[in-house]
């Protein structure tokens, strides 16, 4: 498993972009909707084929008659970077090795083509922070599609009260020296780069 993206959720999409453009100074990319579960997005290129997502429901979907994904239906508050998702090669081995993740469920958007792992209720376990698990279809995937804003991920820290057993149950599986386990409060928090700036994203 590899670090895919990084995705900030807001109550609005307008929120959850503010959120991103503030912190980095700089403007977020279109995204589009996902019909499967009623939300929409909003995307920025990072370096090295990554990619920061902002997203949020759509207000002029319809209801998706399922749980959304990433717990949208019972976020509340301001807007923050709450998950993060790696790429899998094989998304039947990698739930068997991590059933935890949920239930595989194929999606396509234009000439892009997935599979997501998405719980049954749409609430990743560990408080959320157990990472979303992506298998790409379509060549290249998304992040590599993207122009680079310039900014560059230099860490993602992941904050658990047990962060010890979420990194031990990951450790066998998890290929990302970009990912890094903090003993404290739930949450994420990523540091980003760019020609000697740095800059910090909750």
């Amino acid at each position: 498993m590899q670090l895919d993206h990084i995705a900030v959720l807001g109550v609005t999409l307008e929120e959850a972009a503010q959120h991103c453009e503030t912190a980095l100074e700089t403007s977020l990319g279109p995204g589009g909707q996902h019909a499967a579960f009623a939300t929409h997005n909003r995307l920025l290129g990072l370096e090295d084929a990554l990619y920061l997502e902002a997203i949020a429901i759509d207000p002029e979907a319809g209801d998706p008659g399922r749980p959304r994904w990433f717990g949208l239906d019972r976020f509340a508050g301001a807007s923050r970077l709450d998950k993060w998702v790696v790429r899998v090669d094989d998304m039947d081995a990698a739930l068997a090795a991590l059933p935890e993740a949920g239930r595989p469920v194929a999606l396509e958007r234009g000439d892009l083509a997935w599979i997501m792992a998405v719980p049954d209720d749409g609430m990743l376990a560990w408080d959320g922070l157990f990472p979303a698990l992506i298998e790409w279809k379509s060549e290249p995937p998304a992040g590599a599609r993207l122009t680079s804003s310039g900014w560059a991920l230099s860490e993602l820290v992941v904050a658990h009260p047990e962060a010890e057993r979420l990194e031990a149950r990951l450790a066998p599986h998890l290929d990302s020296p970009l990912v890094r386990f903090e003993t404290d409060a739930p949450g994420l928090v990523a540091r980003f780069e760019k020609a000697g700036e740095v800059r910090w994203l909750r």
